[in-house]
């Protein structure tokens, strides 16, 4: 069973992705934020890390910086999610290694869902 890592502060919208990665039929973890994503993301192996972009301290583009860092993680697969879309910061995601990055209103939950299974 492949393994997803949702990096999500907004509770309500983690429970969502989580909800619709398991009825797809992948087990899921969940982080509200970047340190705990990191753990998490050492300790899982998980196969793809869906990652927000706006979270509170450290942001994603931290998080990347931090993953490509770690030996033990720095191959994980990255798709960021957000609803920020600020060139430069979308532009520095991409060179920090994420294969996609989605804006949240563009995709509904089951769209997200086939766009993470084009990099499993």
């Amino acid at each position: 069973m492949k393994k997803i890592l949702i990096i999500e502060d907004e509770k309500l919208l983690a429970d969502m992705y989580q909800d619709i990665f398991i009825q797809s039929g992948y087990k899921t973890f969940l982080a509200p934020t970047a340190e705990d994503g990191i753990k998490l993301a050492k300790r899982e192996k998980p196969d793809l890390i869906l990652l927000d972009i706006l979270l509170p301290k450290d942001n994603g583009i931290d998080f990347l910086k931090k993953l490509k860092t770690d030996p033990q993680i720095s191959s994980s697969k990255v798709i960021a999610f957000s609803n920020y879309e600020e060139p430069k910061t979308v532009r520095e995601a991409y060179d920090l290694g994420v294969k996609d990055y989605l804006l949240k209103t563009d995709f509904n939950p089951k769209e997200i869902v086939e766009r993470v299974e084009r990099y499993l």
